[in-house]
């Protein structure tokens, strides 16, 4: 009858363990497909050169803006001079340039007017020349009109000396009357030689004056031509001020390619961009590396997080914000306080090189896993004991 007690009482006790037991498990979800994950910035070289000092070593703590690798920075800094004397070349241009801008808007209207005044005068002159040839040509006709009278007085002078010198043989007149007769003749002779004279300078006349319309003429047509050259300013003004815009343009450029060689030789000193530990150094000082050759890696392990891949039949009733609990297998089982943060967007399995195509072949169900982003709880790690990709296991309790 003891024994019958006994083995009542034994089986009684294990009916309680694992009722509680059981009722424990309804309410969490627990995963060994779980490791720890952090930032891990990649060091690289923005620009090649070869090293000359590696100031530090793989495990070796460092902070923000740590000296890290340093590169020969002299052919950087010769490109820096070379782009500061380019920028003063470019900028003394531009300021010349700038400076004929209002002198040739100046000169624009200057131009015109100028122009416009010297083609008038021009014009004048020509008119004034035209005139000219008119009063030589009237001028003409008048010496010769005075020509023919002076022709025909002369010959009736001579007319009347013949006439009377045989009255004056025969003593019928004087001789007196005889040499004043002769007197007017000489008199009227000489006169139409002048006039003959005069005919012929005014016949010269002529031609020097239709010279002059012809000169008149083509200054006129020069002053014309001026006119339509100084028209043309405006878009000479507009060439000028292009230049102006375009020596600009080349001073921004130059103020960029200053910039990228200030850039350049800041490049050649390798900071860390965040605190952390530095691992797998590959940089040796004297080596020659090229402008993107990884260098080393800094693990941040002041931010550190887990991801655990749940069943898709373990996140019905999982949530952001629900406690976990984090067991790592390197610290003996230790316990750290977690809540998850998210659940991912899709399966690991769409992230694989080779993601399924269930649409293909025979399909066989297989239960896929979902990522779960879980955060430790504030000073749960304050000795820094997680390392990205521990082994962990994580229980997230879902009621």
């Amino acid at each position: 009858m003891a024994r019958w007690r006994i083995a009542a009482i034994v089986v009684a006790v294990a009916i309680v363990v694992g009722g509680i037991i059981w009722l424990r498990a309804r309410g969490r979800e627990s995963t060994d497909d779980a490791q720890v994950d952090g930032r891990i910035m990649p060091i690289a070289a923005r620009v090649g050169g070869t090293v000359t000092k590696v100031a530090v070593d793989n495990n070796q703590a460092v902070g923000a803006g740590t000296v890290l690798v340093q590169l020969d920075p002299r052919d950087y800094q010769v490109a820096l001079e070379r782009a500061k004397a380019e920028l003063a070349d470019a900028m003394a241009n531009a300021a010349a340039a700038q400076t004929g801008v209002p002198i040739a808007r100046v000169e624009t209207g200057a131009g015109v007017t100028e122009a416009s005044g010297g083609l008038q005068q021009a014009e004048a002159a020509v008119t004034a020349a035209e005139h000219g040839v008119r009063v030589a040509e009237a001028n003409l006709v008048a010496a010769q009109a005075r020509q023919r009278e002076k022709e025909s007085l002369a010959v009736r002078a001579a007319r009347d000396v013949e006439r009377l010198k045989p009255l004056a043989q025969k003593d019928e007149i004087s001789q007196q009357q005889l040499d004043t007769a002769s007197s007017q003749a000489d008199a009227a002779r000489a006169a139409a030689d002048a006039a003959k004279s005069d005919v012929i300078a005014a016949q010269g006349a002529v031609p020097v004056a239709e010279q002059k319309v012809a000169q008149a003429r083509g200054a006129a047509a020069q002053a014309k031509a001026g006119v339509d050259t100084a028209r043309t300013a405006p878009q000479q003004l507009k060439v000028t001020e292009a230049r102006a815009a375009a020596a600009e343009a080349r001073v921004q450029q130059a103020k960029a390619a200053l910039a990228q060689a200030e850039l350049n030789v800041e490049y050649t000193t390798v900071k860390a961009p965040g605190a952390g530990i530095v691992s797998r150094k590959s940089v040796e000082m004297g080596q020659v590396i090229q402008p993107g050759q990884p260098l080393m890696a800094i693990v941040d392990l002041e931010h550190t997080w887990v991801i655990a891949n749940f069943k898709e039949t373990q996140l019905k009733l999982m949530r952001p914000g629900q406690k976990a609990e984090i067991d790592v297998d390197a610290l003996g089982g230790r316990t750290f306080r977690a809540h998850v943060d998210s659940l991912a967007a899709a399966t690991g399995a769409k992230f694989s090189l080779l993601p399924p195509e269930n649409a293909t072949g025979n399909f066989v169900k297989v239960v896929q896993r979902i990522p779960v982003k879980l955060y430790l709880e504030p000073g749960e790690d304050p000795d820094h004991l997680l390392r990205p990709g521990m082994s962990v296991t994580a229980t997230v309790f879902v009621r």
